[in-house]
């Protein structure tokens, strides 16, 4: 008997501005294909999405809910998750990437609420809010596009207090869900959670992966497995494209060297920091950090992702 193939999870991380780590994608580029996508994909930041024509589908593993014209939908940082619309329609979105905990490091209540937010604490989240049903919620994501998109004076201290009404009246509704369209997040996703928060917060510092499967109370070889099998990628390969990651900030926003640069994200040596940087972004750190920051109209599109181009995107 053939072994069975793992499903393929991609990992599409932000890298978000440092001095205010919100993103806003619109426009008539982010219309999103009725073509089911045979992966799903997830975030290193919290996702906050309007949808402004048609309808279709939102999975998360494997789960579907029907979306459609007016509802916002959030999604929690590292929940795999694909979108595809109605047969025949392509739906036109607007989306904000968010690091809340960056954002808000000088909140400590709001600090203590925001883990709420994360997929180590979802028993039956509800992902997708209707704008009719919850109108609070619909004014604020509203006033929050607006003021990115047009970014008037002051517009992020502005776009800040939005977005912290914003979440905290997400927290109120997850309190009593009155949708339908709510889903429990798989029992190995809630298994990995406390590894994949331990990487998000720890990843510059040496650990091993028996320590974060102990974080996990699982085996190395049951958390090795149960990791593959629902991110899509393995535990090392995940540690590491999360320091890429945070390199490319680094790259983007200082002039530091290269071998500073490696040692701040947690690689042991040059070699293997560019080894992996190659490998993650078709081209060493040097040379990306150049076309980085000649490439003129380009600073969106190298936010996105830095493994894979969107797919199912039109």
């Amino acid at each position: 008997m053939a072994k069975q193939k793992h499903p393929i999870t991609e990992y599409r991380p932000y890298t978000l501005p440092v001095e205010f780590p919100v993103l806003l994608l619109t426009g008539d580029r982010w219309h999103i294909s009725d073509q089911k996508s045979g992966r799903l994909h997830f975030h290193n930041c919290l996702e906050l999405g309007i949808c402004h024509s048609d309808s279709g589908i939102m999975e998360f593993e494997g789960i579907p809910l029907e979306f459609h014209a007016g509802d916002i939908v959030c999604v929690p940082k590292n929940l795999p998750h694909t979108t595809y619309s109605t047969k025949g329609c392509a739906s036109l979105w607007s989306y904000i990437f968010i690091d809340t905990d960056s954002l808000f490091w000088d909140i400590p209540p709001l600090r203590l609420l925001l883990p709420r937010l994360s997929i180590a604490d979802i028993p039956d989240f509800q992902y997708i809010f209707h704008g009719s049903d919850y109108p609070k919620l619909a004014s604020l994501v509203q006033y929050t596009f607006e003021e990115l998109r047009d970014q008037p004076p002051q517009y992020e201290l502005s776009v800040r207090s939005f977005i912290l009404n914003l979440l905290l009246e997400i927290l109120r509704i997850q309190e009593n869900p009155a949708d339908s369209r709510t889903v429990a997040a798989s029992e190995s996703t809630l298994m990995i959670a406390p590894a994949l928060d331990f990487i998000e917060k720890n990843y510059m510092n040496q650990f091993t992966i028996d320590q974060l499967a102990e974080l996990c109370h699982l085996s190395e070889t049951h958390f090795r497995r149960v990791f593959l099998q629902t991110m899509g990628t393995s535990p090392l390969e995940f540690v590491n494209n999360t320091r890429i990651n945070k390199a490319c900030v680094l790259l983007k926003t200082t002039q530091e060297s290269i071998l500073y640069i490696s040692e701040q994200v947690g690689f042991h040596t040059i070699s293997s920091f560019n080894r992996c940087f190659s490998k993650a972004m078709g081209a060493a750190p040097r040379e990306w950090r150049k076309q980085t920051l000649f490439s003129e109209g380009k600073s969106e599109q190298g936010a996105v992702s830095i493994i894979e181009e969107y797919k199912g995107w039109l």
